[in-house]
């Protein structure tokens, strides 16, 4: 009797775990439509340039792999099709990692880019598709339209358009993008430092599941939408982890950097369901955040809380 509690206690376990992490060297591609975590760092990376803290310096000695930039994969093997949200400094290895998850083709590029906005992590990846490195035909790169004249009228980037080496795909908040029989996309506005474009979030909708994803936002407080309302009607959300608390900037003004304190969003949601909080994985870290380590009390604070701390290579199936 008490094996049999034991098997069923650990039976629980795995099956109320849906999101299912893999080592790098033993991918499995995936043969359902799937959303993969191809990155969860922050734009600049870890270890970030110039930083002597004990958070950057063994890694500068010795690189962590799974310290890439943030950014999805969305594949569906149905319909031959993979897409890539984001463009990060990580780029080169996100599209290979996305194409090993994938069982269809040999195509390295996706067949689509979604940019949330114009920080750095976010749309620099696509310098490698010009010219001096793969020099790429007409990948469609979806953008709203403020993103998108910053792209056609600022170079570099530009010249990626004259090239042909992207095609801009025009968005429209909350306007849905059919990107096959399996996959919508829903691009929404969010409040951010927008010096040269809007911010978006997504709503990825797949056969069966939904999926939030709003790696930069500036306060809760501020967004016109109800987030408990949004969490209600999907089934996962990533959402912007950026800093764990105030700790991490203690020389600096918030009001230049405003993200929502991993403890913040926590308070804000601690009367949600078990269940409602097991959809909320936080992303996004800064490379002082306690969380990265899963050795440290921040990170288990946020595990015994019923939160979830989003990892490279979990994959999802929609």
């Amino acid at each position: 009797m008490k094996r049999l509690k034991l098997l069923l206690f650990f039976s629980v376990l795995l099956c109320g775990n849906a999101i299912v992490a893999q080592k790098a060297d033993t991918l499995k591609p995936v043969t359902v439509t799937s959303l993969v975590i191809l990155g969860t760092i922050q734009d600049a990376g870890s270890p970030q340039i110039g930083c002597t803290k004990d958070c950057c310096r063994k890694i500068f000695l010795q690189p962590n792999k799974d310290r890439m930039v943030v950014s999805l994969g969305l594949i569906d093997p149905v319909n031959n099709k993979k897409y890539i949200f984001e463009a990060t400094p990580d780029f080169t290895q996100q599209t290979k990692l996305l194409k090993n998850f994938s069982t269809f083709n040999t195509k390295e590029t996706p067949d689509g880019i979604f940019v949330t906005h114009a920080h750095i992590g976010h749309y620099a990846g696509l310098m490698y598709l010009g010219k001096e490195a793969m020099n790429a035909d007409s990948i469609p790169v979806y953008a709203m339209p403020r993103m998108k004249n910053f792209l056609e009228q600022n170079g570099p980037w530009s010249q990626l358009v004259k090239n042909k080496n992207i095609a801009l795909q025009e968005m429209n908040n909350k306007k849905e993008i059919q990107l096959s029989t399996n996959l919508k996309v829903i691009p929404f506005t969010v409040p951010h430092r927008d010096e040269f474009s809007e911010t978006v979030g997504y709503t990825i909708i797949g056969p069966d599941k939904k999926v939030l994803f709003i790696p930069d936002i500036d306060k809760w407080q501020k967004w016109n939408t109800n987030f408990i309302e949004a969490i209600a009607e999907v089934d996962y959300a990533f959402i912007d982890g950026t800093f764990y608390d105030a700790a991490e900037i203690n020389t600096r003004d918030i009001s230049t950097i405003p993200h929502p304190f991993i403890t913040e969003s926590m308070k804000l949601f601690k009367d949600l369901s078990p269940t409602e909080k097991k959809k909320i994985y936080f992303i996004h870290f800064n490379h002082t955040n306690p969380v990265i380590n899963k050795k440290s009390k921040q990170y288990r604070q946020v595990v015994q809380n019923g939160f979830n701390i989003a990892v490279l290579n979990e994959v999802i199936k929609l």
